[in-house]
């Protein structure tokens, strides 16, 4: 384990910020100095971005410029910048989104966030976030690093006067629940999808579906030993693709989604997810990148937004 090394990736460190905000010299100087560093020396981490679409928080992707997610844990957990309602867009808090529910605000900015590596002040819901007892710690190393770094504004390490970062994410997942239990869209696909109720009693138990368009393109399947055509979805594309058109009016900045799973509940109630950046696969081979860019012409997104794959060509 001590042989290996930090993963970073700085393209989509740089790619997970806000549009118009850019990635911190900060930070960009930290991932130079792991570089290269044994896997939890200071953390068990890998400096990754990703967008709040996969992060533990439900129906993440309208937070998107909301989150500057730059660090990804062993057990799916993610960190980064907060850029919420009235925060400092220049020094944002950084929190934790966990994998267990603990939605925490780690420390009030990204230098108190390093500092606080040091000197290993992570409780148990945060445990990855200091050293691994097999690995010889670095956390003097970093100390000292941070040292002779240019002087900055004192770091402030209470975070009392800050907003309750747990209180946001539960009223934002209680909120979004509530939304899609009550959307018009999502009503009518559960009652044309009513043979496909779950047959059992526990009220988690859920049929899933998983749906593919791009461009003219279109698939859906039901989960059942494998994902399996199913009688009614022709009937429903022309309610997905409603679905597709008024969300990209309501955010038109997301562009289209090109994926979309969802779970219907005994009680006809359909809770979704949506994937924005995979290029999805319908009858079996990647979906037509001339069908996928015509979606993006017709609805574009900020550059760092657009999908490599979905950029080239």
């Amino acid at each position: 384990m001590s042989d290996t090394p930090y993963p970073i990736d700085l393209d989509s460190i740089r790619g997970a910020f806000p549009p118009g905000i850019e990635a911190p010299p900060l930070l960009l100087d930290f991932a130079g100095w792991l570089n290269g560093r044994p896997w939890g020396s200071v953390g068990c981490f890998s400096l990754q971005g990703q967008f709040s679409d996969q992060a533990p928080i439900f129906d993440g992707s309208p937070l998107r410029d909301r989150f500057a997610l730059f660090m990804r844990l062993p057990d799916g957990s993610a960190v980064g910048g907060w850029y919420g309602a009235g925060l400092d867009r220049d020094d944002p808090p950084i929190v934790g989104l966990g994998s267990e529910g603990d939605y925490e605000l780690l420390a009030p900015s990204l230098d108190a966030l390093l500092t606080k590596l040091t000197s290993q002040q992570f409780d148990k819901a945060w445990h990855d976030l200091r050293p691994h007892d097999e690995v010889e710690p670095q956390t003097v190393e970093l100390a000292q690093w941070l040292a002779r770094r240019p002087a900055g504004e004192p770091v402030a390490c209470d975070d009392g006067e800050l907003p309750d970062f747990r209180g946001f994410v539960e009223k934002w997942s209680r909120d979004r629940e509530e939304y899609w239990a009550n959307h018009r869209l999502m009503a009518e696909l559960g009652w044309r999808l009513a043979a496909h109720l779950p047959k059992g009693k526990n009220a988690w138990d859920k049929t899933h579906f998983e749906v593919a368009i791009s461009g003219k393109q279109y698939e859906a399947r039901v989960l059942s030993r494998g994902p399996q055509p199913f009688e009614e979805a022709a009937s429903i594309e022309s309610l997905l693709r409603d679905l597709r058109e008024e969300m990209r009016k309501a955010q038109p900045e997301l562009g289209l989604w090109y994926a979309m799973k969802f779970g219907l509940y005994a009680d006809g109630r359909v809770m979704p997810s949506f994937e924005y950046d995979m290029r999805p696969t319908i009858g079996g081979e990647p979906a037509l990148l001339a069908e996928a860019k015509a979606d993006l012409a017709r609805a574009p997104r900020p550059e760092r937004w657009v999908p490599k794959w979905l950029a080239a060509g």
